[in-house]
């Protein structure tokens, strides 16, 4: 089973190894969402919908259905 952002639990960190260019929106690559960088999750809405993130710095909030496709590696 692949490990992915939706999977994270608050506080817990990982990086990330990939995702498909073409179901991650490009303002997420712009923001830093890419392959290599570290993702945390800091928050999230009822039903974990949408997540709030810090990626290398950078707070960001992604829906559940987009967390799904950014494969990660826990540290």
């Amino acid at each position: 089973m692949k490990l992915t952002v939706a999977h994270l639990i608050l506080g817990q960190r990982g990086i990330i190894t990939d995702f498909s260019v073409d179901t991650v929106p490009l303002k997420l690559l712009e923001m830093g969402c890419l392959p290599g960088n570290i993702v945390e999750l800091v928050q999230t809405a009822p039903f974990r919908d949408p997540m709030y993130l810090n990626i290398n710095g950078c707070h960001l909030a992604i829906r559940k259905e987009t967390a799904l496709q950014i494969e990660i590696e826990l540290i």
